[in-house]
């Protein structure tokens, strides 16, 4: 899935920025917060999501001029509960968790900008892995086996691979094809897992550009990779999924347009401005963060719903 268009995009999304700040000036002088909640989806221990994310927090604290607080819940649906509540203000999403927001409550948030690529793609891929020494170099070779998903609200590590697996002729029932379906907690859970022998196979997120060897370029794999978490070597990819449109960077929907403005811009800017900063928060190396709409998450929403059905 190619944004070929990013950079028009951006540079349009910029003056639009410009635009409404010098038309609402008066009216934004009126709208207040007294803090500033980021919420951080799980998928890695809390401490290293702190701390990956904390020039984060202190740039937008130092550009909102409000204390700023990030959340790091033990699961994906602490977020999106943050959010639907309230309690949270942003949130990086993936595609599956931001429609799981939208179906609960089409009012609750609105999406801004997402990760762009190195080659100028916004999407990325879920990828089944297995250890080199199982003897596991597809799907065909995991019958009987224990297969993990990480979090039932991920996108890349439930959703999409348990529509697309089934539909290749590896039902996902414990004891139909593989020796059980189990959820690990989380996209690093999964790694760690199936590193360690624990399970035979897994799922999680990667943009699937790039080299194997360092986890690709962006995704849970790169960051476990520089972690040091796992040796790159000594797993392979078994599966890869259709591609996935990148989960949206989304804003709690009545926040002030004031505050609005000033954190998506600044996050934008990141890239550009700061960009060991930008690859901790986007999980690796990427070209930008541009603007995405509703209309870019249609299919998962229609695919979350059918699920949910």
């Amino acid at each position: 899935m190619k944004y070929r268009t990013w950079m028009t995009q951006t540079k349009l999304f910029f003056i639009g920025v410009l635009a409404l700040w010098i038309s609402a000036t008066g009216a934004m002088a009126q709208e207040t917060i007294t803090e500033f909640r980021i919420g951080i989806l799980g998928g890695e221990n809390a401490s290293d999501r702190l701390r990956s994310n904390e020039c984060l927090r202190a740039k937008a604290e130092q550009v909102l001029g409000v204390p700023t607080k990030i959340y790091a819940p033990a699961d994906y649906n602490g977020v999106i509960e943050g959010l639907l509540g309230g309690n949270l203000d942003m949130a990086w999403l993936g595609a599956s968790g931001y429609a799981k927001v939208f179906l609960t409550n089409p009012d609750a948030v609105e999406p801004v900008l997402t990760k762009i690529n190195t080659d100028g793609s916004f999407g990325y891929h879920a990828i089944g892995f297995a250890r080199v020494d199982s003897g596991i170099k597809s799907l065909d070779d995991m019958k009987g086996k224990v297969f993990g998903f990480g979090d039932p609200n991920s996108t890349s590590g439930y959703l999409i691979p348990s529509i697309e697996i089934p539909q290749a002729g590896y039902p996902m029932e414990s004891g139909a094809y593989f020796k059980e379906v189990k959820f690990t907690g989380g996209h690093e859970q999964t790694i760690v897992a199936v590193s360690n022998g624990d399970i035979d196979g897994g799922v999680t997120w990667a943009c699937g550009i790039g080299n194997w060897v360092d986890g690709y370029n962006s995704g849970a794999l790169r960051k476990a990779a520089d972690a040091g978490l796992v040796d790159m070597t000594q797993i392979q990819e078994i599966w890869r999924s259709k591609v996935i449109p990148e989960g949206p960077i989304v804003l709690r929907k009545d926040l002030p347009e004031s505050v609005k403005l000033k954190i998506t811009a600044m996050l934008a800017s990141l890239p550009s401005m700061d960009a060991e900063c930008a690859y901790g928060f986007m999980a690796g190396e990427i070209k930008a963060i541009a603007p995405i709409d509703h209309s870019d998450y249609l299919s998962i929403i229609a695919a979350r719903k059918a699920k949910s059905n």
